[in-house]
């Protein structure tokens, strides 16, 4: 891309922050999503990179995290490229890896936890805009005396906020985002994303199914016509309904991590990605706020792919572009 295009793209995707936001809200009001093999859905390929060699991923936990969330979290990140009965999440992740470049390189299936860095100190305050994240990670990776690696190579960041940080839009209008990073703030271009824990500030806007949200106006949907929200596998909603979130964000910011790669529609500021496409979607004949057949463990939690260390995770379907419909390694066909 020619510099002044680049340039006009940044100053664009600057003062359009409410691109490459993720929000549960969506689907109670009639969203789109694709069970099913469709021809509607102009998924395009727009020549930028995907992330395709392997990843080192960095977490920022910012705030004061309980270390069993921590774990939990850390957990599904290691599951992503290690192996566990199937369907697991690395099957899961295949689907992801189908994209391609304009090489023909895949998305990776490496994806390494590199490093951690604790800002318990709250170091741009309790309240944040969406580009406080850059300067999150500025700060993370400058700090004395174990900052982390600034890795514009393979480096992916994860900017994971605490349940008592607010959030510009947070609870409103986005449970989650990813961007890159801009050189005037971090010195480098790098993907990132940042996601919210929703626990205590608004589990049934960020945590679905695992929480109901009030605004819906009706009762959640299950199979036998009752009203039982679903448990969450790991024990905490929030956390359970982050790690979704998680997943989400992930799937897009290795499919699109400059907004310049694979999206439907032809507004990069406003890109419709392959996470997007299946909002709500967790099981085959989901829709409507219904997840799908997902699978029960002895408990009567929910969940639809397996983990490292005996986990059990619910993450959302994902586009298939071979299938060309919303797919997940639990799907009944």
């Amino acid at each position: 891309m020619h510099k002044l295009s680049w340039y006009v793209l940044l100053l664009s995707l600057l003062y359009f922050p409410l691109a490459l936001s993720w929000s549960q809200d969506t689907q109670f009001n009639q969203a789109e999503n694709y069970e099913g093999s469709s021809d509607l859905v102009n998924l395009e390929y727009h020549m930028g990179p995907v992330l395709a060699s392997p990843t080192n991923l960095y977490i920022i936990w910012y705030g004061h995290w309980n270390p069993t969330h921590q774990a939990t979290i850390r957990d599904f990140l290691y599951s992503l490229s290690s192996s566990a009965p199937y369907p697991s999440v690395a099957d899961w992740w295949k689907t992801v890896r189908l994209y391609t470049d304009q090489t023909g390189s895949n998305i990776t299936g490496s994806i390494s936890l590199s490093g951690e860095f604790y800002d318990y100190r709250y170091s741009h305050g309790g309240y944040l805009s969406r580009l406080s994240m850059q300067s999150i990670i500025k700060t993370a990776v400058t700090s004395y005396p174990r900052p982390l690696p600034l890795n514009p190579r393979n480096g992916l960041y994860l900017v994971l906020t605490s349940s008592d940080v607010q959030v510009q839009d947070f609870c409103r209008a986005v449970c989650g985002f990813h961007y890159f990073t801009f050189p005037t703030i971090v010195g480098v271009t790098m993907p990132y994303a940042w996601i919210g824990y929703s626990g205590t500030q608004c589990p049934g806007m960020c945590a679905y199914p695992f929480a109901w949200p009030n605004y819906s106006g009706k009762p959640p949907p299950s199979t036998n016509g009752g009203n039982n929200i679903m448990r969450a596998p790991n024990g905490d909603a929030g956390v359970d309904g982050m790690i979704s979130i998680i997943a989400h964000e992930l799937a897009e910011v290795s499919s699109n991590p400059l907004v310049n790669a694979w999206y439907a529609g032809d507004d990069p500021t406003a890109p419709t990605e392959i996470a997007d496409l299946c909002l709500g979607l967790y099981g085959s004949g989901g829709g409507g706020g219904y997840v799908g057949k997902v699978y029960k463990d002895s408990w009567g939690n929910g969940y639809n792919v397996n983990g490292v260390k005996g986990r059990r995770f619910l993450v959302q379907w994902v586009w298939n572009p071979v299938k060309r419909r919303c797919f997940g390694p639990n799907a009944m066909d």
